[in-house]
């Protein structure tokens, strides 16, 4: 006899319900927030490491980044694909694949503790870097005051201004960069030629790494991308794991869901291939001015003076308004990609311990469990179990607690032992390129086993996502190897 989970699992998952699909002119407003993820994922990955990848390497490991923009493309696509489909995260999914032990969730949950430390303390690092060369003061107090100040927003909740405006910075920034590149670079022969796969002489797999890592945000992005499509309703509102239907293969009569869907999927994979594709020109942009002003005068960018090299690519071009245009958007654009990461991760880690904690809230009775979104300390729990249960079963107090520890209380004091921004992002890069190809084969094994036949990845798609998740363990290994 067939258990209760046992049959679930024979069966796959979709949403309950899903409205129409925008057609004509109403799909751009849907394609318009692409841009916005592009906006997020300038970060230290373009910021910093390409610059140096340029400044190294010039144009020969352009190739490297147009393989990620590809695959980068193909795993947000397909994390996308099962928030679209069935309404949930992709940690709800992840939480589905490994039942009450959680050990999917776990896989997820302890990198990312460790990749939110070292990224915040490094960002802020490269912030404070920028400020010291502008104001008079140590980059260790810019750093700190950045993550303070970031934290107090957070927590208040009164950030979406703040996180407007770095926006709009940010995409000056890239407007200047792109245009600046366009202005230095003498052909598109030196472009062509780095497109074309080839290993450099001199390559050092500890300094490229850490740029592959953090290329359109690694694999942080790739989760917050389902947060993302979440929070913007493609294909519905958000659905708690309570309200999917799980229907038989086989079934005939989902015809009309299962075309909307497909049809909202088309809407995000548009969206998404914007934002890989703005972001990749960032990149591109970047490696341009390395190799264009850098590389001729032997600099690479490191220590905590990176943020005056960097300032050269702009004054080099524009003069003294360049070098303060730089200044202020490396401290405004980095200082609302902290803010976004403080946010983002805060909320992935109280989704993922209410998740985790969820067994257990259902066998207390001092906690009344509902279901995921409605959980809350019951009339048995006394007024110190009420305190407690209150911090770990409210979501918000829960990223909020999350944030404030992991988020600024560690990065500050990882910043007491260590300044250098390059030293700081190149473990997080690291983190990133190990985390990767476990998103990516998990989110592989979810969407085949619990989407319909219909809504599943087919052989190309699933092709891509073993190819993606073998490159990046592929230079995960070839690191950790050259590290014995």
């Amino acid at each position: 006899m067939k258990t209760k989970d046992a049959e679930k699992d024979e069966k796959k998952e979709i949403r309950a319900s899903t409205p129409a699909p925008p057609k004509g002119k109403d799909r751009w407003k849907w394609y318009g927030p692409g841009l916005i993820w592009m906006l997020s994922s300038v970060g230290s990955g373009s910021v910093l490491f390409t610059p140096r990848i340029g400044s190294r390497y010039e144009y020969s490991l352009l190739w490297v980044a147009l393989v990620v923009f590809i695959l980068m493309w193909v795993m947000i696509r397909e994390v996308g694909r099962y928030t679209v489909v069935t309404g949930k995260s992709i940690l709800d999914g992840f939480h589905d694949l490994s039942g009450s032990s959680g050990w999917a969730i776990w896989l997820i949950f302890v990198p990312q503790l460790v990749a939110a430390v070292v990224t915040i303390a490094g960002i802020a690092a490269l912030a404070g870097s920028a400020l010291m060369i502008a104001l008079p003061g140590s980059q260790l107090l810019y750093a700190i005051s950045l993550i303070v100040f970031s934290i107090v927003l957070v927590v208040s909740g009164r950030y979406r201004w703040v996180e407007r405006a770095t926006n709009a910075l940010a995409a000056l920034l890239v407007l200047i960069v792109v245009v600046t590149a366009v202005k230095v670079i003498p052909s598109g022969q030196a472009l062509l030629s780095g497109a074309v796969p080839s290993i450099p002489q001199n390559f050092d797999i500890q300094f490229v790494l850490p740029w592959v890592g953090f290329i359109l945000a690694g694999a942080a992005g790739i989760m917050w991308f389902s947060y993302w499509v979440v929070a913007r309703e493609y294909g519905g509102p958000q659905a708690s794991p309570e309200d999917v239907e799980h229907i038989p293969e086989d079934t005939g009569e989902e015809q009309e869901r299962a075309g909307r869907l497909k049809e909202w999927f088309r809407i995000m994979g548009t969206t998404a291939a914007i934002g890989v594709a703005g972001g990749g020109l960032i990149i591109v942009a970047f490696m341009t001015l390395g190799a264009e002003l850098l590389a001729p005068k032997g600099i690479v960018p490191q220590g905590i003076q990176v943020a005056e090299d960097l300032t050269r690519l702009l004054s080099e071009v524009w003069g003294r308004a360049g070098f303060w245009l730089l200044i202020t958007a490396i401290v405004i654009a980095l200082g609302g990609t902290v803010l976004a990461n403080q946010d983002g991760w805060g909320r992935m880690f109280a989704d993922a311990s209410l998740i985790l904690l969820a067994p257990w809230f259902r066998k207390t009775d001092k906690v009344a469990y509902n279901n995921r979104r409605d959980i809350h300390p019951s009339d048995k729990a006394n007024g110190k179990e009420k305190r407690l249960y209150d911090l770990v079963t409210k979501r918000r107090q829960l990223k909020n607690a999350y944030a404030i520890v992991f988020c600024a209380a560690i990065p500050v004091a990882l910043l007491f032992i260590v300044q250098d921004p390059v030293a700081i992002l190149s473990i997080g890069g690291a983190v990133a390129t190990a985390h990767t190809p476990i998103v990516v084969f998990l989110t592989l094994y979810l969407n085949h086993q619990r989407l319909p036949k219909a809504l599943a990845p087919g052989f190309f798609t699933n092709f891509m996502m073993v190819v993606a998740g073998i490159f990046y363990l592929g230079f995960a290994l070839f690191y950790f190897i050259s590290k014995v």
